[in-house]
């Protein structure tokens, strides 16, 4: 949201706040009906035990009672499509699409039929999600438009969201293959796991200057490479662990890092 609206402020010339807000907000809740669509799922097709490495599960462990935790789901997702009427009334009907299609994303992730997390492609919907759809889809809200720009700064930004599933995926390998949920980790195995989670933080930052020769963004595209040193870390950490508390505290790590990286990314597009 954040590398979008810059760009569009940058070379679109235009801002809203309240369409930021909105975005912003509609963003959020569709992540949390999301989750929760996750946490439902996830327990009813026995992915989530009492071996599992990662945080509870309300639904999994009992804490509360599976209707409500869909009921949840639905709310949220309802509250989500409310704030998308305001962004289809000032930017038309493609946001319309954006937004039923980021619903349903959510909800097959791990529901409906055949899941495609359960099939090694969560990594790529999340990529175009929370790269593609995201940057550019919010540079669009603000501007009307598209410009290749966005497209290409999405890229580096959608690795680094693809990241934070890898390490989930890593630390849940063993308890996922049991259950049939046949991530990109279980089918690569960890060795090739760990090196594709190298390769997709580290790659982010050289991306990051793509359209520095091509376009006005200069380069202060730089700027974005000051979150390097976060990327250290976590990079050892998924290389070398396998206990859950340690790839837990490297989940958030990974999540803080594209926090840092888009927060600097967006500063280096807006001077």
């Amino acid at each position: 949201m954040l590398v979008g609206t810059a760009l569009a402020h940058r070379l679109g010339g235009e801002f809203s706040l309240l369409a930021f807000i909105a975005t912003m907000l509609g963003s959020l809740l569709i992540q949390i009906g999301t989750n929760l669509a996750n946490d439902y799922s996830d327990a009813r097709r026995g992915a989530d035990t009492e071996e599992r490495l990662g945080p509870v599960r309300v639904t999994a462990g009992g804490l509360v009672p599976p209707k409500q935790v869909l009921k949840a789901t639905w709310g949220t997702f309802a509250a989500a499509f409310v704030v998308g009427i305001y962004l289809i009334a000032i930017s038309g009907w493609p946001l319309l699409v954006v937004g039923l299609l980021s619903i349903l994303a959510g909800l097959l992730y791990t529901g409906g039929p055949r899941p495609y997390g359960y099939e090694g492609l969560g990594e790529v919907f999340v990529f175009i999600f929370f790269g593609l759809v995201s940057v550019a889809g919010t540079y669009y809200v603000q501007t009307v438009d598209l410009i290749w720009e966005a497209v290409a700064l999405a890229v580096p930004v959608g690795l680094l969201s693809a990241a934070i599933l890898i390490v989930n995926n890593v630390r849940d390998m063993d308890t996922d293959r049991p259950a049939g949920k046949r991530t990109l980790a279980v089918r690569l195995g960890r060795e090739r796991t760990r090196l594709l989670y190298a390769l997709v933080v580290f790659g982010s930052f050289p991306l990051a200057l793509l359209p520095w020769p091509l376009s006005p963004l200069g380069p202060g595209l730089l700027i974005s490479w000051l979150a390097l040193p976060l990327a250290i870390g976590p990079v050892r950490t998924v290389r070398t662990r396998v206990d859950g508390p340690a790839l837990n505290a490297c989940l958030a790590n990974t999540a803080k890092l594209e926090i840092a990286f888009c927060a600097l990314l967006s500063i280096g597009i807006l001077i």
